[in-house]
């Protein structure tokens, strides 16, 4: 029996292939898709989950954390204590100018002219501020008179001539020797070889020396005439009594007396001593007036001729000097300040509050540091009212004076003296009472000997540091905040050690920039790293 095989059906042992059945292999896709939603759904499930918090969840995370105490850790290092200060470069040894009185032969408000009429004293050639004044030199003219400089600490208070006497007379005459113009003997007193050696010295600046004034020479001739009237009255008046002697007296009658003749001679009599009484006496007048007429010239002729008048010299206790400010020009009046001198030296003027001055002292080393960082060294010359400017308007070294008056009366002396006294009870009473401000600012001035970066910075601003006070080497420091004060004022502080804080009695040492040396006490222990409680 034949068998029939299918061509199309499989052979025995194979796999049969199937066909594909439509659509089968995007619904595995859906399948796989379905899956991976269902995943990202329930992680996102779980994210949100874990975020959500409760009221006390967030209460809680806002809540301040427990307290504990602020430590820093112990430092080994040298200590250096400085008092810092901002200051200002300049020239030292501010001093005011003014003149003391009238410059020429005017009067204190003007001079006199040739009409008679007094005009207003005005600037001519105004000073130059930055001048280099030495002794001798012109400063500047007043209605063409000169205005000039001397070394000197008695100042200019009246107008220095012939026969005046003093300690300005004295020291007139050295300037004068100093400048090459001998005078002859420094005698203090005015004579003629003074006069010629100021002669000299005005002639070589271009001036002529003040001799008399017009109002001068008249006055001159009127006391001149007044002696020869007074002379001349003498001699009319000793030509009266003739040869009649005038001191003799009259003899008396011894003749016979008769009533008529006894009435005549004693008439006579009566007459002729009247007139020689009278003759004395126009004698005697014409002797005082001549007397007192020769004491006026004699007067007038001492104090006649070369003369300093009182606003031509200013005398300043160190030359040469430096024109710093000026406070007049061509055509103002000379009144008031005129400017300012000081010396060439560059100083520092600086403030400091009172309590960094009482560790300041005279002498101590100073470092002034420019903006740009250059440094200059310099000392400390003076601390308070010693360092304080000199005003600019007069005060401290100015060159104020009088005219020719005197310097006052013995009524304004006494006001002054009383003046004076309430003055310095008040200043006592200030410093007993101690009501002063430790923290009130103190003026500190700074000597610069070598400037350096300073030269020509005069006006800058700088910083000033002084070193008050150094530690032998490396020392235990903590902040001035760690120390804590006893009951019994001593000295501790509070180390954190496992866990907890411990006190540890401490000796205080030096303070610099925030800092404190303290060294341990009483078997306590306390090393560097050690960290030490500052606040809580």
């Amino acid at each position: 029996m034949r068998i029939r095989r299918d061509r199309h059906a499989e052979p025995v042992g194979k796999a049969v292939r199937r066909p594909r059945e439509p659509g089968g292999g995007s619904n595995r896709r859906r399948l796989g898709a379905l899956v991976c939603a269902v995943a990202v759904v329930g992680a996102g499930g779980w994210f949100a989950g874990s975020q959500v918090r409760s009221p006390a969840d967030v209460a809680a995370s806002h809540r301040a954390p427990k307290a504990g105490p602020v430590t820093v850790a112990v430092e080994r290092r040298p200590l250096t204590a400085t008092v810092v200060a901002a200051g200002s470069v300049e020239f030292a040894s501010p001093q005011a100018l003014s003149l003391a009185g009238s410059v020429g032969s005017g009067t204190a408000g003007g001079t006199s002219g040739a009409d008679g009429q007094t005009a207003e004293q005005r600037v001519t050639k105004a000073p130059a501020a930055g001048t280099k004044l030495k002794e001798g030199d012109v400063l500047m003219a007043v209605s063409g008179r000169p205005v000039l400089v001397l070394r000197g600490s008695v100042p200019m208070y009246r107008t220095i001539g012939p026969g005046t006497s003093g300690d300005d007379v004295t020291q007139l005459q050295k300037a004068l020797r100093r400048l090459g113009f001998d005078p002859g003997s420094i005698s203090g007193t005015f004579r003629q070889g003074t006069a010629s050696a100021v002669t000299r010295w005005y002639k070589s600046k271009g001036y002529e020396a003040q001799q008399p004034s017009a109002a001068d020479q008249q006055r001159l001739g009127e006391l001149q005439q007044a002696v020869f009237s007074a002379q001349e009255a003498l001699l009319t008046a000793k030509g009266a009594s003739g040869g009649t002697d005038v001191t003799s007296s009259s003899e008396t009658d011894t003749g016979t007396p008769g009533t008529q003749g006894t009435q005549t001679q004693g008439t006579q009599e009566t007459q002729g001593t009247q007139d020689t009484e009278l003759q004395k006496l126009r004698l005697k007048s014409a002797q005082k007036a001549l007397d007192t007429a020769n004491a006026a010239l004699s007067a007038f002729q001492a104090a006649y001729g070369t003369r300093v008048p009182v606003g031509e010299v200013l005398f300043l206790p160190e030359l040469p000097v430096r024109l710093d400010k000026v406070a007049v020009r061509a055509g103002d009046a000379p009144t008031g300040r005129i400017g300012t001198v000081t010396s060439s030296d560059l100083v520092v003027q600086a403030v400091v509050p009172g309590a960094d001055a009482t560790l300041l002292r005279r002498g101590m080393a100073v470092e002034v540091r420019t903006p740009d960082g250059k440094k200059a060294e310099g000392t400390v010359t003076a601390l308070g009212d010693d360092a304080t400017v000199a005003s600019q308007d007069g005060g401290e070294g100015a060159t104020t004076g009088a005219d020719d008056s005197s310097s006052g009366t013995a009524d304004d002396t006494s006001s002054q003296s009383s003046a004076d006294d309430a003055s310095s009870e008040t200043a006592a009473d200030s410093e007993s009472s101690g009501a002063a401000d430790p923290s009130a600012p103190v003026q500190l001035r700074v000597a610069v000997p070598e400037p350096g970066p300073l030269a020509g910075q005069a006006g800058a601003s700088v910083t000033v540091t002084i070193e008050v006070g150094a530690s032998e080497g490396p020392v235990l420091a903590v902040p001035v905040a760690a120390i804590r004060t006893s009951a019994d004022g001593k000295a501790r502080v509070q180390v954190e050690r496992g866990g907890g804080v411990t006190d540890v009695p401490v000796t205080v040492g030096l303070s610099a920039a925030g800092l404190v040396e303290v060294k341990p006490t009483g078997g306590g222990k306390l090393d560097k790293g050690d960290r030490v409680v500052v606040g809580e």
